[in-house]
């Protein structure tokens, strides 16, 4: 199909008047909506009117649900939800300082160790906050292939739980195969 003076006359007509592309070609007949793109861009024409898709829709208001206990307790300000997690607590006004969840060791002072004074043989567990100026390392002799002193691998390798079953439910029976009989070989044949 060629571009005579008409089709192109009615492919402006038709692309000022917001017509899509795959609409202008079904109008023209034997052009496809690749060659009507080509022949727009080629010519030129930028300028478009707005399709009845355009001016239709625009944004409608929406009714403010009110929040529920759960949303309320969820919300977090916009700084708490950006961020390297671990640095949060720093830029937080209202954060918790940390706790211990279980009993550590007395260290006395002179035993602690700071990051710069542990030795190959010292206990790496870290006490306390890092923040904080009284953190430390426990400092004991570690256990052999172990980064912490025995008090403390109990405390980070525990043995895994023994898995319970319901005592309603039956083993399933594996049956036993047994050993193919080894072939015997025929002496007369």
């Amino acid at each position: 199909m060629a571009w005579n003076d008409e089709r192109v006359e009615l492919l402006k007509k038709l692309w000022s008047e917001g017509l899509s592309a795959s609409q202008i070609a079904a109008r023209l007949g034997g052009v496809s909506r690749n060659a009507v793109i080509g022949k727009v861009h080629r010519l030129g024409l930028s300028g478009r009117a707005t399709t009845s898709r355009m001016k239709s829709h625009r944004p409608r208001p929406r009714a403010a649900a009110p929040a529920t206990a759960a949303q309320k307790r969820m919300a977090k300000p916009r700084f708490a939800q950006i961020g390297n997690p671990a640095l949060r607590a720093l830029y937080t006004p209202q954060a918790e300082p940390f706790v211990p969840v279980a009993e550590e060791l007395d260290i006395p002072l002179k035993e602690r160790r700071s990051i710069q004074t542990l030795t190959e043989c010292s206990c790496r567990w870290p006490i306390g906050d890092p923040q904080q100026p009284d953190f430390h390392f426990c400092g004991k002799d570690k256990v052999q292939g172990l980064p912490y002193c025995e008090f403390h691998a109990r405390r980070a390798f525990q043995p895994p739980q023994v898995k319970r079953r319901a005592p309603d439910t039956v083993e399933p029976a594996v049956p036993v195969i047994a050993a193919p009989a080894p072939a015997k070989e025929n002496a007369g044949a």
